[in-house]
């Protein structure tokens, strides 16, 4: 057919949806000539006007409606078919599997799974069986080695360097008010489970109930030197013994207050995927200006979306990011109280 520009070792393919997705596709067949597939069009039962643009994608033509496709196939000797047909459109997938069931080409799905906002995406098999992950933790196979000796490393070293420091503290602690040094808090650990948190104690009450409150600015239950140890993070440094004990990641989601977690849960949307990692003791939204008070639900909104994409992007590199601008964020940021 005239209208086809073809490499000469170019196999023949067609797709059947024209869509953003079915765009990009063709984009990397022309980005890639190792793929050796020659796009000769698109089938769809939409009209021209009802179309996304096609430009980016020449050669990106109509090729006709989507019943058309096995008669086109035959008549062309066409090699490869794409489907990027949504999932709801499932009769005319099977239908269109059964017209073409009189040919040789072979058959892909190109599933737009992009539209089910994934964490973590992957496609394995399990004896035969094709499985799509839609919603996955980073940390399976060598990434959860990876991260738990990261871990081991990073909070032992630190535990070694500043244990004269955390002496201090302790001392701070005992000589400024009534109390234990450390306060003990229950929050969610990994996969939703209760793990007990350690800090220095920074209040003069020792809250863990089903109405604790985010500490305020000028808030009267902190004390003058857990105020000095709030606004440093240096409250938070006995969450080491929490990250050698294998309850929590240097970096990750902060571990909110059981009684916040059963509260936003049912308020935002996707907040407890949160939970697919050990919780850090810092992190993706704390480096991005959301450390301290979250006293709107627009901004517990904004660390939740912060706290998915480092799902999302995890890597190691990001991590060692992380912890490096945590230092800066410490010593400038004002949202501490």
């Amino acid at each position: 057919m005239a209208g086809f520009v073809l490499q000469r070792w170019s196999s023949r393919a067609v797709i059947v949806g024209l869509t953003d997705l079915s765009r990009k596709l063709t984009l990397q067949f022309r980005k890639n000539p190792l793929l050796r597939v020659g796009c000769m069009g698109f089938f769809d039962d939409r009209g021209p006007e009802r179309l996304p643009g096609d430009k980016q994608c020449q050669p990106g033509t109509l090729l006709g409606g989507i019943a058309a496709t096995a008669a086109f196939v035959k008549a062309y000797n066409v090699e490869h078919i794409y489907i990027a047909l949504p999932l709801a459109a499932r009769p005319r997938i099977l239908a269109l599997l059964d017209d073409l069931r009189d040919t040789t080409a072979s058959i892909y799905f190109v599933p737009d799974l992009a539209s089910f906002d994934l964490i973590q995406a992957n496609i394995n098999v399990i004896d035969g069986i094709p499985v799509v992950a839609v919603c996955e933790s980073p940390f399976v196979g060598i990434n959860s080695i990876i991260k738990r000796i990261s871990d081991i490393v990073i909070s032992l070293s630190i535990l070694l360097l500043i244990s004269p420091l955390m002496l201090l503290i302790a001392m701070g602690v005992k000589l400024t008010s009534r109390g234990p040094v450390l306060f003990k808090q229950r929050r969610y650990g990994l996969d939703g489970r209760e793990i007990v948190v350690y800090k220095f104690r920074s209040m003069t009450v020792m809250e863990d109930d089903g109405q604790v409150s985010q500490a305020t600015r000028n808030d009267p239950r902190v004390t003058r030197f857990g105020n000095f140890l709030r606004k440093t993070s240096l409250d938070e440094l006995p969450q080491f013994i929490n990250v050698l004990q294998g309850g929590m990641s240097v970096v990750g989601p902060r571990p909110h207050a059981v009684s916040h977690n059963e509260m936003y849960r049912n308020l935002i949307k996707g907040y407890m995927i949160r939970h697919k990692v050990k919780p850090g003791i810092t992190g993706w939204a704390q480096i991005n200006g959301f450390r301290g008070e979250t006293d709107t639900l627009e901004k517990m909104q904004a660390r939740i979306d912060y706290d998915l994409d480092y799902l999302r992007n995890w890597s190691l590199f990001l991590d060692l990011l992380i912890i490096f601008k945590t230092i800066s964020v410490v010593i400038e940021d004002k949202n501490a109280y």
